[in-house]
């Protein structure tokens, strides 16, 4: 099994959206490196929720990979602020992956307590903190778990 973390700005889709909705489509990811890591994820990979552009910013809950990379439709459509006239169906260039709600924690991680605790000190969130999508170690999906759990 894998471990991710995966942004969202809690006013465009939240960790309550996840749970109200049961699972969702990760669509509109245009950087290519998040991009990548998406292409990795196996079904059953757990997701550390983050809202992301909040105050205070931070891990939310858990999701659950339940369905791999595939083509994001919105690249091939014109009226989405998605669309790439650049990405053919021949080679698309964007992917997008299924998730479903796992939990929502008891309280926010916020990313000031992230990185002012022991063993999260290298976690990709502290290191490259703008990359969408980018993978946990199990030690550091281990760490923020028990910090939700208060």
């Amino acid at each position: 099994m894998n471990y991710w973390l995966m942004k969202s700005e809690p006013d465009v889709y939240s960790i309550d959206d996840l749970a109200r909705d049961g699972s969702t489509h990760w669509e509109g990811v245009r950087n290519y490196s998040a991009r990548n890591n998406m292409r990795k994820m196996e079904l059953g990979d757990l997701v550390l929720f983050y809202h992301s552009n909040a105050k205070p910013p931070g891990v939310a809950g858990i999701a659950r990979v339940v369905k791999t990379a595939y083509p994001d439709p919105h690249q091939w459509d014109r009226n989405s602020k998605y669309h790439d006239p650049k990405s053919t169906k021949d080679d698309p260039r964007w992917s997008m992956v299924d998730v479903e709600f796992v939990e929502q924690f008891a309280e926010l991680v916020p990313l000031d307590r992230i990185k002012a605790t022991m063993g999260l000190e290298n976690m990709v969130l502290v290191k490259r903190s703008r990359l969408s999508v980018q993978p946990v170690t199990p030690q550091e999906f281990a760490i923020v778990k028990r910090l939700g759990k208060g």
